[in-house]
């Protein structure tokens, strides 16, 4: 009985724990949304005017808690500012309103750059001989809890959110995925069946590949192409930018993250139905 003790201990520790966390994030998100805070969303990210009531209230629930708990860092120089930490975690949250009130547990800190920043990476080439180059990036995601973006990039993102381009859907997208326990275009699925995810994304995954080949033209970024991962990533911004282009051209792929995001962004989009036909060719 006594050997059973500590194992008691930990469990009991355990569950207080947890319960600490679903308590510290109900109070969070119950606290006021500032004005000011308010007034970025109004002002800076263009899309949050076309939420319901009730998808604007649950965003602003979802960034209190995302403020709350993750920690920004200015690099090369740049002071963080109200605006970026409120446009940022709302743009994150976008990905999560109908996903419940985990946001991004694994996530721990968001490095901003001030424009596109530059990395330098060993790469093993075709001949096996293992060479530095470099790389100019918008954005990365990290597994290690980080993020790390271009401020220029973000704010362009948040102005247009319809021209299928967004750094931080794009990143905090590889971020679901990699709750899996890695990063390969397949996040841990709650709503869609793994049989189905698998076969619309293979199938939509070599016929963008193919199309990329050829230089055709189509309604996701080629860089889609890449490997599974960026697939979702950019399956994901297009999904959320172009939604009316996306269900016309790829309407398994539309449903299927219908499915796991538990929304419909073409609901926020209506301008852009008369015109899903004509912009794109695939």
């Amino acid at each position: 009985m006594i050997a059973l003790l500590p194992l008691a201990v930990v469990i009991v520790a355990i569950f207080v724990y947890f319960y600490y966390l679903k308590w510290r994030d109900q109070w969070v998100r119950s606290r006021p949304f500032p004005d000011a805070w308010l007034a970025v969303l109004s002002e800076s990210l263009n899309i949050y005017s076309c939420l319901s009531p009730q998808q604007q209230h649950r965003l602003r629930q979802l960034i209190l808690i995302f403020l709350a708990r993750k920690k920004f860092y200015g690099c090369a120089g740049l002071i963080v500012t109200d605006q970026m930490r409120i446009i940022i975690a709302a743009e994150a949250c976008l990905l999560l309103l109908n996903h419940g009130w985990a946001v991004y547990p694994k996530l721990s800190s968001i490095l901003i750059y001030p424009s596109a920043f530059r990395v330098t990476r060993e790469e093993l080439q075709t001949d096996g001989v293992v060479a530095s180059s470099e790389h100019h990036l918008l954005g990365e995601s990290w597994g290690s809890g980080r993020v790390i973006l271009s401020w220029d990039d973000v704010e362009n993102g948040a102005t247009d959110f319809t021209d299928g381009h967004n750094v931080v859907l794009h990143e905090f997208a590889h971020q679901l995925d990699a709750e899996s326990g890695t990063t390969n275009g397949a996040p841990p699925l709650r709503h869609n069946t793994y049989k189905s995810w698998s076969k619309v994304f293979t199938e939509n995954f070599e016929d963008l590949k193919e199309r990329s080949r050829r230089q055709q033209n189509t309604v996701m970024d080629t860089y889609g192409a890449t490997n599974p991962a960026e697939f979702f990533a950019v399956a994901t911004e297009t999904f959320f930018e172009e939604p009316h282009q996306l269900h016309h051209r790829r309407p398994d792929l539309f449903e299927e993250l219908c499915q796991y995001y538990q929304l419909d962004p073409r609901n926020w989009h209506p301008h852009n139905a008369s015109h899903s036909e004509g912009t794109h060719t695939e």
